[in-house]
């Protein structure tokens, strides 16, 4: 590597370790309260996650903020996704699969018509449907980020 290219890799990482750091302390509290209280790690991690807020706003933490919402939330909903096998797909047959799908598609479409039907963008509408229907939070994030 070029002394550019380190200099530049550098500053890089001065810009978002605040940011990684605000989230993966977000990260560490969400999985720590979840062991204790019983409740989802994403339910807690939103709470703490909305509390958290304002560093996104502006300020040192801002650019980690968002990689970390863009690009690592990208990398676990994938991660989340490997868990699930074709081979226990499949073993489930056709119907529970067609079913699956076809009631993904029709959250969508009723909430995207919910949407207009209260004056918001259509794309409120595609965001939540998505992540009602897929998987909750993670699913808005990562349809938010795209």
């Amino acid at each position: 590597m070029s002394a550019t290219a380190i200099a530049a890799l550098g500053t890089r990482s001065r810009t978002l370790l605040p940011g990684l750091l605000v989230s993966a302390m977000v990260a560490a509290a969400a999985t720590f309260l979840s062991e204790h209280y019983g409740a989802p790690v994403m339910l807690f991690a939103l709470l703490l996650g909305l509390a958290l807020n304002f560093l996104s706003a502006d300020g040192t933490c801002k650019a980690g903020i968002e990689f970390t919402a863009r690009e690592v939330l990208r990398l676990g909903v994938a991660l989340l996704g490997i868990r699930i096998t074709l081979g226990q797909i499949a073993a489930l047959g056709w119907q529970p699969v067609a079913m699956v799908v076809v009631l993904v598609v029709v959250t969508i479409l009723v909430s995207i018509a919910a949407a207009r039907a209260m004056g918001f963008n259509s794309l409120f509408g595609l965001l939540s449907g998505g992540a009602t229907a897929i998987c909750g939070a993670s699913a808005a994030l990562a349809l938010a980020a795209a």
